[in-house]
């Protein structure tokens, strides 16, 4: 009994491991990430004010709601607005949607589509401190449609081909007539001769009567 314990529980230790991982799995995929704004430079005036660097690294990500962004900065010199499009385009920090001036902000993503985020400090939005980040809605939000495997195409009925208007009239069988009984059936007529039988008789007629008139002749 002791070994058939052991050798069961022996057998149970990779599955379950295998199902811890697959949990693990399931968790780490559908998990948030968290995005450091600018990388290791983090959020501050670029070096160069006509190339935009933070556009650049949004459009190398791949954003979904439940991410953020965390704009590291330092607070007494910097600090981070998000605001409209058009708001972003004019670099305009009068009323944003939201202002954050604690050097560590962590900016979560409730809702996708587009947002934009600009430098409150004075004249840095207008040296490309902005970025604007694309977000997607997450994939079990999006709805699909399937068709039932059991249903098949409904088959086209046949046409249905009406009766002609008017059947073909098929001729009666020409049936001989019989003779009544005791008597010999009457034998068919012979057809008449026709003109160019008569013409044939006519002509040898002639050619005899002409070769017997010439054989008196020379008997004289």
């Amino acid at each position: 009994m002791v070994k058939l314990t052991l050798r069961m529980s022996h057998h149970l230790k990779p599955a379950h491991a295998y199902g811890i991982f697959a949990l693990f799995l399931l968790v780490h995929g559908a998990a948030a990430t968290e995005f450091r704004v600018g990388g290791a430079n983090g959020w501050t005036l670029p070096p160069d004010p006509k190339f935009n660097p933070y556009n650049q690294w949004a459009e190398m990500k791949r954003f979904r709601t439940g991410d953020s962004l965390l704009f590291v900065y330092p607070p007494d010199k910097d600090s981070v607005l998000q605001v409209t499009m058009d708001k972003y385009k004019n670099c305009i920090v009068d009323d944003p949607i939201a202002s954050f001036q604690d050097g560590n902000t962590l900016v979560t993503f409730n809702q996708s589509g587009h947002h934009y985020f600009i430098s409150g400090a004075n004249g840095n939005c207008l040296n490309n401190e902005k970025m604007v980040v694309v977000v997607m809605a997450k994939r079990s939000n999006v709805k699909r449609t399937f068709m039932p495997n059991n249903t098949s195409p409904t088959p086209a009925a046949a046409p249905v081909l009406s009766p002609p208007m008017f059947a073909p009239l098929t001729p009666p069988e020409m049936v001989p007539a019989t003779a009544p009984a005791g008597e010999a059936s009457p034998s068919p007529p012979s057809p008449p001769l026709g003109n160019g039988a008569s013409s044939l008789m006519m002509s040898s007629v002639a050619s005899i009567g002409v070769l017997f008139g010439t054989s008196l002749l020379l008997a004289l």
